[in-house]
């Protein structure tokens, strides 16, 4: 049996976030300071907008389905335009089947504002999302699964209210229930009900379910070093903070804080900089061993930072880190060793940020191989 046949015989399960994505195509001679570009009563002539599936779900779920992982995705949208588009586009890739329609929910959208040189801006509806909670879980198809990714817990209100009580139950679950784990986080806007919630107790509750934890580095110092992260950002106001986080001084102990609250895997989302991987114990390992046939000797007490390739050209970072984690997680299906599940992961980063949406600009594992092979250049 080959690796991409093994990956299809191991069945996975995303759920979480889902949204509709409207990303106007901005012009690149429009200036990149945004008090040019947002003045109120101003028009600004943008291109096409691009028009695609966003959230975690899509992005992850259908990144995985393109490398040949068999995966079903369950997410919540309303009985609305929004709604039927995202069905007519998951219909293409035959995975529709596992998304609840809501007839008392609107569907999720975001107007993403990618403005040449500077980092997106999001406007957002989380929408259905808000009411996903445990009775939403496809058990039948969970019992089935070799591993289980769910996204975006912080723009899913059920999910974090209450001391993140729901997400943990979810976690729980399905963990009991035989599937390996995976959670991924998204940003959060600190004057809201989520950027208020107690994310280091979430967190220290949720992550000794969690066997791969795969969350961006400036996501995750919001939620567990909060005073750290907005000093940087006073000390670097509008700037990208995976621009000038240090690898040994600030990523490294967020890294290891987490396998300290208990997850088995992380690999922790550093954008241009690259990515930090780090695992514990062979003995915290061997279950998810059993779940998706790793080899706990070979993946336990790793630590490198893994450099990022450079891309061919950068259009937009809409969906690095989701289909990043699509590599990531679909090259453990298929029994890759780490050193190559954490290089294709920053490979498909690279890849993703040259198209607008989360999808096109995706390639095979074997044409990565060969774009490795002949010497890739990475970002110093």
């Amino acid at each position: 049996m080959n690796k991409q046949e093994s990956a299809k015989n191991k069945k996975a399960v995303v759920a979480g976030h889902i949204c509709l994505d409207i990303t106007p195509v901005i012009p690149k001679q429009a200036s990149s300071d945004l008090k040019e570009i947002l003045i109120p009563g101003r028009l600004l002539n943008v291109g096409a907008a691009d028009i695609h599936t966003g959230g975690s779900v899509a992005n992850t779920g259908l990144a995985m389905k393109f490398l040949g992982a068999d995966v079903s995705l369950v997410g919540k949208i309303g009985r609305d335009a929004f709604g039927e588009m995202i069905l007519s586009i998951t219909d293409r890739y035959g995975a529709s089947e596992g998304l609840i329609q809501s007839s008392s929910d609107s569907t999720s959208y975001s107007v993403v504002l990618a403005v040449p040189g500077v980092d997106r801006i999001f406007l957002h509806n989380p929408g259905a999302n808000n009411t996903f909670c445990a009775e939403d879980l496809p058990m039948d198809r969970i019992f089935e699964a070799a591993l289980f990714h769910f996204g975006y817990p912080p723009q899913m209100k059920r999910l974090y209210e209450n001391g993140g009580e729901e997400l943990i139950r979810i976690m729980r679950t399905v963990q009991e229930a035989g599937a390996a784990t995976s959670l991924d986080l998204c940003a959060v806007d600190p004057d809201t009900e989520a950027g208020r919630a107690d994310w280091n107790a979430i967190l220290a509750k949720t992550l000794p379910y969690v066997d791969l934890f795969v969350p961006s580095a400036e996501e995750l110092l919001f939620m567990l070093d909060r005073a750290q992260y907005e000093e940087l950002h006073r000390n670097y106001p509008g700037r990208d903070l995976t621009e000038v986080l240090d690898p040994e001084r600030d990523i490294k102990p967020l890294g290891r804080k987490c396998l300290a609250m208990g997850a088995g895997i992380v690999l922790l989302k550093c954008g241009a900089m690259g990515m930090y991987f780090c695992t514990a114990s062979k003995e915290r390992l061997d279950a998810v061993s059993e779940k998706l046939s790793l080899d706990p000797a070979g993946w336990a007490d790793l630590e490198w930072f893994e450099k990022s390739f450079r891309p061919e050209k950068i259009l937009s970072g809409t969906g690095a880190g989701d289909t990043s984690a699509a590599a990531f997680l679909t090259s453990i299906l298929n029994g890759e060793g780490p050193e190559k599940c954490v290089r294709y992961a920053a490979a498909t980063g690279a890849c993703c940020v040259a198209a607008y949406d989360a999808l096109s600009g995706l390639k095979s594992f074997k044409e990565l191989d060969r774009m490795i092979a002949a010497g890739w250049a990475r970002n110093e």
